[in-house]
């Protein structure tokens, strides 16, 4: 419920600062007063986008904050949803900058205006004539029908089930639209995977491949440089071995001389060795190097092969033609389980519309039960609102089309006098009668669910005599379960109210300003009187105001 509302530099409100009971709250005031200024802050705290035209003092900031009782309400998980710290007493507030910039609040942290939407939906309903063209709308009558009939978890596990059969039919429809395009490609992907195959590109070392290629390829020229080198070191007159024995034989003659003359001896003897041991590798070389011309053929040719690969593929080592060998693989596999991917796919969808089907049949039955309760209390309402001749009618009809609401087309049918079909709500209606049509479904609603508060806007228009009596009744009913607001200007209705509030201009200094008084019990009386017989008040005018008082 709303316990308090603050408005500064707002229109024609310098500052205003009011407190709300619970029940029914009435607020009057002459033509022009100012009541559409107090909706017009109050719905700017609801999200309404601000106006810099709206700020009374243009280099002063405009503030507008309401306070809200939203222990009843169950909005713990939508405020760790808007990522909002919970509190019972939420604050909201809305500010409009002197350069026009506005910013929302709730409980202090600052939030976009489509998340003081989200949050303020829940907390109060201005009623408006234009509200009440909801009434007529498809949205708005599964909403009323489905609330009497208890349906709301039924909608939301629907709700989840129809968004994963979406997504699934959607996906089905890509799959099958590609599947054309995959066929093409498969015989291409087989063509390519195949010929990387062929090489076998596990067994293949491009570097050793090189190597080998070179060396078949010079096979003479290695020969007889090998046969060269081994003669230069191993010649009998001139040989490098010799004159390594040499050298170290004449070194062991001074070795005894000094450490550096041993050293040396160790040296040069190292020099033999290893002198030994290329001889020996120059031999073993020799006498495995033979020409093979059918090998150099193939590995000249599977070198071919991988560097055409490279080319085709644009790539330039083996592991990247390994990974375009895998990933056709990959595609070629998938295209070859496509229908069986398609079948799988129609199996879950199926499944999933039985599923839907069973949720929809049980959210139908449950709006087809409660049809007649929702007509009868609706039609005992406009009868005692002055329409007495009003017949409703509410037509439901299940289709085979899924939607956000199940299977079902509904529609509010509404007749108004005898001799008369039914029709379209919108088409049979007068906007004084779905005013009254929409007081009385709100009354009924508030039996099954809990609304946010209400303030009713001249709902009353056009009415008078005991039809006012009995609207004044419905609202006071309605407010012992739910918090609300009547702007009125019916002495009946205004005299149903728990309290009152009057709105009203005074001028100081020659500018306009709007305020809001909570009347006590004798200004009260004296509102009443004057909305009774005018400016003028006659002792009957007061005496019939404490009787409607009383």
């Amino acid at each position: 419920m709303l316990t308090s509302l603050y408005i500064k530099n707002y229109a024609l409100i310098d500052e205003l600062n009011v407190s709300f009971n619970n029940g029914l709250s009435i607020i009057t005031g002459e033509t022009g007063a100012g009541k559409s200024i107090l909706l017009g802050g109050l719905s700017l705290v609801l999200g309404k986008r601000a106006d810099l035209s709206q700020v009374k003092t243009a280099d002063q900031k405009c503030v507008i904050e309401a306070v809200f009782d939203i222990a009843n309400y169950d909005l713990k998980e939508l405020f760790k949803t808007l990522d909002l710290d919970y509190d019972v007493q939420t604050i909201i507030r809305r500010e409009i900058l002197a350069s026009g910039k506005s910013r929302a609040f709730i409980n202090d942290t600052p939030v976009t205006l489509e998340s003081l939407v989200s949050l303020s939906s829940y907390l109060i309903d201005i009623h408006s004539q234009q509200q009440t063209q909801q009434l007529t709308q498809d949205d708005y009558q599964f909403k009323v029908i489905d609330a009497l009939a208890d349906n709301k978890l039924n909608l939301q596990e629907f709700s989840k089930r129809l968004i994963d059969y979406k997504i699934l039919q959607k996906n089905l429809e890509e799959l099958k639209l590609s599947k054309t395009e995959l066929i093409k490609e498969y015989d291409y992907n087989l063509f390519l995977s195949n010929e990387l195959n062929e090489i076998n590109l596990e067994k293949i070392n491009l570097e050793d491949l090189e190597t080998q290629y070179e060396e078949l390829n010079n096979v003479e020229v290695i020969g007889e440089k090998l046969s060269s080198a081994r003669s230069i070191l191993n010649a009998e007159s001139l040989g490098v071995s010799d004159q390594i024995n040499t050298v170290k034989q004449e070194l062991s003659k001074i070795t005894s001389f000094g450490k550096a003359y041993e050293s040396l001896r160790e040296r040069i003897t190292s020099i033999g060795i290893e002198i030994e041991d290329i001889l020996t590798e120059l031999d073993d070389l020799e006498d495995k190097l033979s020409s093979d011309p059918q090998e150099l053929e193939r590995v000249s040719n599977t070198l071919q092969i991988v560097n055409n690969l490279f080319q085709k593929h644009s790539v330039s080592e083996i592991e990247e033609l390994k990974e375009i060998k895998n990933d056709l693989q990959l595609k070629i596999n998938n295209t070859e389980s496509l229908d069986e991917t398609i079948t799988l796919k129609e199996q879950e969808i199926l499944k999933l519309n039985e599923k839907l089907n069973q949720f929809a049949l049980k959210i139908h039955n449950k709006r087809k039960k409660v049809i007649p309760v929702f007509v009868s209390k609706l039609e005992a309402i406009l009868s005692e609102l002055g329409m007495p001749n009003a017949k409703f009618n509410v037509a439901l009809e299940a289709t085979e089309k899924f939607t956000k609401n199940g299977k079902d087309n509904l529609q509010f049918l509404f007749m108004a006098n005898k001799g008369s079909s039914f029709n379209e709500l919108k088409k049979s209606a007068s906007g004084g009668e779905l005013s009254r049509i929409m007081l009385a479904i709100k009354s009924i609603l508030a039996e099954y669910i809990q609304l946010p508060s209400i303030m009713f806007d001249e709902i009353d228009t056009g009415v008078s005599g005991e039809i006012s009596n009995k609207m004044g009744e419905i609202m006071k009913q309605m407010s012992g379960k739910m918090q609300v607001f009547t702007i009125t200007h019916l002495p009946q209705i205004a005299a149903q109210g728990d309290s009152h509030f009057k709105v009203f201009k005074t001028d100081i200094d020659d500018i306009t300003h709007t305020q809001l008084k909570k009347l006590n019990e004798e200004e009260r009386i004296v509102e009443i009187a004057q909305m009774l017989g005018g400016l003028n008040i006659t002792d009957s005018a007061m005496a019939h105001a404490k009787q409607l008082l009383n």
